[in-house]
């Protein structure tokens, strides 16, 4: 394959280089009543925590959209060009249960929806080719819910059979054959060879994407490293909350099952510091539940609780990238879905693209909210066309059932803020499809165009408010924070 832009890790990776939303319209100044009550901030800005990759919220593509490889053809709808467009720079990972089962022949002949796709991009630049032809997209989309439930009722019984494409750690308990952790480190050391030997020499490697690190996974992870960590660039490994099968709604608003995400990244990072010390950390793929997210559930408002509070908390910790399961494809936690309409989840995670930058600081709630008020704090963005170097990015979430106020620390209690307040829009309130940006429901202009995202300006000095069930972003103009400069 090939990924347009600068040279990236290949091939298990490709890095999107894409261009980048226009200016924030701007706003109006919005006055907000201090409150007696709200919860006062703690920042330590001297220096980062760490600094994250540019690409630290990334995306995959699972292997299951292979199964029929006709599918593959969607990722070249004009309307999903635009919307991963907007999620720049970041990495895409092709993976999945289903890539242990997939068998590449060059020789094989593509579907007639491929060869119609391909055929359309002669003589194009493929880095700026065009979209599917409509007829083929057309009968593409009308077959795409039959093909899904297929590939959803093979990935739930965990029984899967190999699948052929043309050129377009669960191994025994998906085919009966077993490769330890030794075995495994072996074999990325023999392909590390093989890549030095052709035109891949320069090619990442990354593993061995593990499962969350109880007993069986961190045997084989420790393993692993001990043999094959050298060659690897990063330890990847993948996390899920809850089971999506039997998931509720409660369960997305827990703070106590959001922080088991904690003694997880906590566990990693000790098995790699104790074999591999100093070697980077990814989550290579992760979402809210598992089994292919919990209906109703992964792909409403409600999800961006575990989402956003999952960067923090990788960022927070030294996760350098996250990989978010999926962009586009079965299951229930896509952030675009079958009709190309982007969810949720995909509006705030284009939020946190543009707002939030690579230095990361820390933030806490005084008192005793900090559980159910969770703060997170960075330098931002500074590609960001309204800021600069020096200011600072907030981001909250309140699980509580009533408005909460934030208070900045003293000495950013002047400073100009920038609010983007994420609530649910419609009668489905958490459960609701669609969201507004203060106050506006974000849509797509048309199949080029994303909207703007307007930020609505408060008074200095005045408290930051959250409405019950929310999350947003506060950007603090003119911080002149030394650690963002």
């Amino acid at each position: 394959m090939r990924a347009c832009g600068r040279p990236g890790p290949r091939p298990a990776l490709l890095l999107l280089l894409l261009a980048p939303l226009g200016p924030c319209a701007p706003g109006t100044p919005a006055t907000v009543a201090p409150a007696g009550d709200a919860a006062e901030l703690a920042f330590s800005t001297e220096r980062p925590l760490h600094v994250v990759s540019p690409a630290f919220l990334s995306f995959t593509i699972d292997a299951n959209l292979a199964t029929d490889p006709r599918f593959f053809t969607f990722l070249g709808s004009s309307k999903l060009r635009t919307l991963a467009r907007g999620l720049s720079p970041a990495y895409l990972r092709f993976g999945g249960n289903k890539a242990d089962f997939l068998i590449f022949d060059p020789e094989k002949e593509p579907a007639f929806e491929e060869r119609s796709y391909w055929l359309s991009q002669v003589n194009q630049d493929i880095c700026k080719s065009g979209s599917i032809p409509s007829d083929v997209e057309k009968k593409l989309r009308l077959e795409w819910p039959f093909q899904e439930q297929v590939v959803l009722r093979e990935q739930y019984r965990k029984k899967f059979k190999n699948s052929t494409y043309s050129k377009p750690n669960g191994f025994q308990r998906k085919a009966g054959i077993f490769i330890d952790g030794r075995q495994l480190g072996e074999d990325f050391i023999e392909l590390h060879k093989l890549l030095g030997k052709y035109a891949y020499k320069n090619a990442k490697l990354y593993g061995p994407d593990i499962g969350q690190p109880r007993r069986k996974t961190v045997e084989m992870l420790e393993s692993f490293l001990k043999t094959g960590g050298e060659v690897i660039d990063s330890v990847t490994w993948h996390h899920y909350y809850v089971n999506g099968r039997n998931a509720t709604k409660e369960d997305f608003l827990n703070p106590d099952i959001l922080d088991t995400f904690i003694s997880s990244v906590q566990k990693t990072f000790q098995i790699v510091e104790e074999t591999r010390p100093h070697k980077k950390v990814w989550l290579g793929e992760t979402s809210s539940a598992f089994g292919g997210g919990a209906p109703l559930l992964s792909n409403t408002f409600a999800a961006g609780f575990m989402w956003l509070d999952k960067l923090g908390l990788s960022a927070r910790m030294g996760i350098e990238v996250v990989m978010r399961q999926v962009l586009f494809g079965a299951g229930n936690y896509h952030l675009v879905d079958e009709n190309f309409e982007p969810l949720p989840d995909y509006w705030l995670s284009l939020l946190f693209k543009k707002l939030v930058g690579n230095n990361v600081l820390m933030a806490s709630v005084k008192g005793p909210d900090r559980s159910k008020l969770r703060v997170y704090l960075h330098c931002t963005n500074v590609n960001h066309p309204r800021y600069k170097g020096g200011d600072l990015t907030l981001y909250a979430l309140n699980l509580h059932n009533v408005t909460k106020h934030l208070q900045l620390p003293h000495h950013f209690f002047n400073k100009q803020v920038d609010k983007y307040l994420i609530k649910p829009s419609g009668p489905d309130g958490l459960l609701s499809k669609s969201v507004q940006l203060n106050d506006q429901i974000l849509k797509m202009v048309d199949e080029q165009t994303l909207p703007p995202l307007t930020e609505k300006p408060l008074h200095p000095g005045s408290s930051l408010g959250l409405p019950p069930f929310s999350y947003g972003f506060f950007v603090i103009r003119n911080a002149k924070v030394a650690a963002c400069i």
